[in-house]
């Protein structure tokens, strides 16, 4: 593999934070639109972007390719359904720009409004008690358009497999070769299905991007998110490439975030179902919240979504999502997820278990379903995805925030010093 591709992946989701953020150029100076990227009939030769040089992921490209990945990549759709679109009434607050707060290890204040183009917002929605109080768009997002949600989709994921669990359709207890014997002789050959849902299991496995011989080379190449050299000949797709995993170490004793839990997650889904996943989502979440727009998901070569990362939804249909799972699976009139899910998911999992992944910018936290669960007196929770994708959600404040970015850096660690206290400054804003 070149210098040149290492590079660009090793970007793309980096494990943790850099010591120093290069200079990348400010949000405004690599605003999309602005730079003209895929524009014309065809684009000028050096404004085309495309999956098979790697440039829909290289930045200051990625804030184009986020808001138009069905362009570039196989999808499936999404489906929102026939039903009118639920209601979010808006009640704009002007005062919320000039809001300010410290960030993490800094001395001075920072403006809501400056924390946005600090992390390269492309879209935010914020509702307070249901009401829109917040929304903007920047570069080529506009409310209509769905973006990349990176991670976020494991929390959608993460949510379908709760239901799942509370409906009695599947057994958190049970291994995962109950559901999947095609997994036997390989590292979740004796991982439970709780174990896959919380990632506790001990995997060989590793997400190091500056690493060409890391594991994670091979997984995104099986499912073609990542383009294949002219002489591949490894797995073809994400299940495919499940089935090689070995173990290391024992199940159940740490939690280590490795995206291939969410890849059997999504098998475990489709084979519990028989549906594909964005069938289910469709029927179970995406019709019931009554969303503005259909979303989509990246999928392999024989149509599996890529759990780990694939989704792609608008701002305000997030904060929809966001907004059901505040309310305790309540939303549009119905009961959308189960309250015994939500209550799963929002009581976390060991702390101690998560304090060995060692993230700095989160302690106290622990991940339960594929959420991440503060435990803070405000009983926080959040959807997370690289690059400053997330839903989080505040119950105590009654607030939902829907974010999706560009950040030229993949690990939240480079965000969060600026994101995390601007989100309890807005909160603590609105409980007043």
């Amino acid at each position: 593999m070149s210098k040149v591709l290492v590079s660009l992946l090793a970007g793309l989701i980096a494990s943790s934070a850099l010591a120093e953020t290069p200079n990348f150029g400010t949000a405004q100076e690599t605003d999309p639109a602005a730079m003209g990227w895929m524009q014309g009939s065809p684009p000028p030769a050096d404004k085309v972007i495309r999956h098979s040089d790697m440039s829909l992921y290289r930045f200051p490209q990625t804030r184009w390719s986020f808001a138009n990945f069905r362009q570039l990549v196989p999808t499936s759709d999404v489906w929102r359904g026939a039903s009118p679109v639920s209601t979010l009434p808006v009640a704009i607050d002007k005062n919320i720009d000039a809001l300010t707060f410290q960030p993490m290890g800094q001395d001075g204040s920072m403006t809501w409004e400056d924390s946005l183009a600090a992390n390269y917002t492309d879209a935010i929605v914020v509702l307070h008690n249901g009401r829109i109080v917040y929304e903007r768009y920047f570069g080529v997002m506009q409310q209509h358009i769905p973006h990349m949600t990176m991670s976020v989709t494991k929390s959608f994921f993460g949510t379908l497999g709760a239901i799942l669990v509370a409906e009695g359709k599947l057994d958190p207890t049970a291994l995962v070769t109950k559901y999947i014997p095609e997994l036997r002789d390989s590292a979740f050959g004796d991982a439970t299905v709780r174990q896959v849902l919380d990632m506790t299991t001990g995997i060989k496995y590793s997400e190091d991007y500056t690493d060409p011989s890391a594991e994670i080379y091979q997984h995104v190449r099986a499912g073609s998110v990542f383009p294949r050299p002219a002489d591949y000949d490894g797995p073809k797709t994400f299940y495919e490439f499940l089935l090689t995993l070995k173990k290391e170490g024992e199940h159940g004793q740490a939690f280590s975030y490795k995206t291939v839990n969410s890849d059997v997650l999504g098998w475990l889904i489709r084979r519990v179902t028989g549906q594909s996943v964005g069938e289910f989502l469709s029927e179970r979440i995406w019709q019931k919240i009554g969303a503005e727009e259909d979303g989509y998901m990246l999928v392999d070569t024989v149509g599996n979504e890529f759990a780990g990362g694939g989704f792609n939804a608008t701002a305000r249909d997030m904060a929809r999502f966001g907004e059901m799972m505040r309310m305790g699976g309540r939303f549009n009139g119905q009961q959308v997820v189960p309250a015994a899910a939500v209550e799963d998911i929002t009581r976390g999992a060991s702390t101690e278990d998560f304090a060995k992944a060692g993230y700095k910018t989160l302690p106290g936290w622990s991940y339960r379903d594929q959420w991440w669960v503060s435990h803070d007196d405000h009983g926080v929770y959040a959807a997370r995805g690289i690059h400053g994708q997330t839903i989080y959600i505040d119950p105590k404040a009654g607030m939902v925030i829907a974010r999706l970015a560009s950040f030229p850096l993949a690990a939240n660690a480079n965000i969060d010093p600026t994101s995390l206290p601007a989100y309890r400054a807005l909160a603590d804003y609105l409980m007043k």
